[in-house]
């Protein structure tokens, strides 16, 4: 295969990734921008306010029926701890958005069978558990209550935040909704930059790296089912650190995970990767940007202990059960720009974003703007990296109609 035809490739994976996982962006950014404008901060107290299983279940339960993208379960999970969610209500919900939800699950699925599916929704809920217990054991008290101020200060919050009733006033009107739109567009513009880097390089990885390379990181990787404790470990740590370099979002990484799982690399490692989409540095810097990098690192400990606790749990309990996975298999790469449900979600949330697009630009708007002053230095890289990537793409595309 030569260059051109590896560029086209690559180029075609990136955007076949965001294309999968659109709509999932455009929903979760409409729920946290509503829940932002018409959820008051007493509302959301009462209902996630504190980290009791009622609390946690809500949070896994909202999760559940929210979007698979990460950036769009960052985006929610913000918005439900800065009205005051309780944090581990928030972290379950972020779990549940990127681990337990159905579209996931049918993409799984297809490139790897049902026994990761099970892994995945059996994993989701180990994760949150295990991430209940750390919160429990550090106490991060402090953190909580710097983050929350941190969230309110910045986006301009005061106490003034409507009492029960101004949500129904709100929703019924046009004000109201540009105010949705308004937190819409600001959200796009906080990781507009991430995601378009993040899914450029995952195609190029996808494409110019040979898979032999993935197979090098595990030890163990061919060699069955029945790894040492140690190999399995290591597995398990590099599942995560592979994953930083070559995926972005809940559903990029499985076609990557399928390539891993081919190469022989352990059940555990396979789902390490898989449940590793919160610990990649794009989602770290959208937590600082949120929270500040005291916090920011300290979900990603989090995160990292609950991850590792989790794979080694599942391996372990689908050996004893005799579920674990002989082969690989396989699923097939299936056409990136298919008229299928994908297409249609993606016509549906782009009409939704129209709609958006007119009530923020098109109508006179009293919002107030917030900026932070001058970019910072990851910023203005970032902005010239995605602009490198789309002229990347733009480049892709041309080759792949020329060939």
């Amino acid at each position: 295969m030569d260059f051109l035809q590896t560029y086209s490739e690559a180029a075609l994976t990136s955007l076949g990734y965001f294309w999968k996982a659109l709509w999932a962006f455009v929903l979760g950014y409409i729920v946290s921008s509503m829940i932002q404008v018409f959820v008051t901060r007493d509302r959301m107290q009462k209902a996630m306010g504190e980290a009791g299983k009622g609390s946690v279940a809500l949070g896994t339960f909202f999760g559940f029926i929210s979007s698979s993208c990460s950036f769009a379960a960052l985006s929610t999970t913000k918005s439900l701890f800065k009205k005051g969610a309780g944090f581990i209500p928030a972290i379950a919900f972020l779990l549940a958005s990127t681990n337990l939800v159905i579209e996931l699950g049918i993409i799984i699925a297809v490139f790897l069978g049902w026994q990761f599916v099970v892994g995945e929704y059996v994993g989701g809920v180990l994760l949150i558990l295990f991430a209940w217990l750390f919160v429990k054991a550090t106490r991060p008290r402090n953190l909580i209550r710097q983050a929350r101020k941190r969230l309110r200060e910045e986006e301009g919050e005061n106490q003034s935040d409507g009492s029960d009733t101004d949500w129904k006033e709100k929703i019924q009107s046009k004000e109201g909704w540009q105010q949705v739109a308004q937190k819409y567009f600001m959200e796009w513009g906080m990781v507009w930059k991430d995601v378009t880097v993040g899914f450029t390089i995952a195609g190029i990885i996808s494409a110019f790296v040979p898979q032999a390379f993935f197979q090098t990181l595990f030890i163990g990787a061919g060699e069955g089912n029945n790894p040492s404790f140690l190999a399995l470990l290591e597995n398990i740590v590099v599942g995560p650190v592979a994953a930083f370099f070559t995926f972005i979002g809940s559903m990029g990484n499985i076609p990557l995970a399928a390539v891993l799982y081919g190469n022989g690399v352990s059940f555990a490692g396979v789902m390490a990767f898989i449940f590793s989409d919160l610990v990649v540095f794009p989602v770290i810097r959208v937590n600082a940007k949120y929270y500040g990098w005291k916090m920011a690192l300290y979900i990603l400990a989090l995160l990292f202990a609950s991850l590792i606790a989790t794979s080694l749990v599942l391996h372990y309990g689908f050996s004893l059960l005799g579920l674990l996975p002989q082969s690989a298999s396989g699923g097939g790469q299936s056409d990136r720009f298919a008229i299928d449900y994908t297409f249609f979600l993606n016509l549906a949330f782009l009409a939704l974003s129209g709609v958006l697009a007119w009530l923020r630009f098109g109508g006179e708007s009293e919002s107030h703007h917030h900026h932070g002053g001058g970019q910072s230095v990851i910023e203005t890289v970032l902005f010239w990296l995605a602009i490198v990537a789309y002229v990347w793409l733009a480049g892709g595309l041309i080759v792949s109609f020329i060939n």
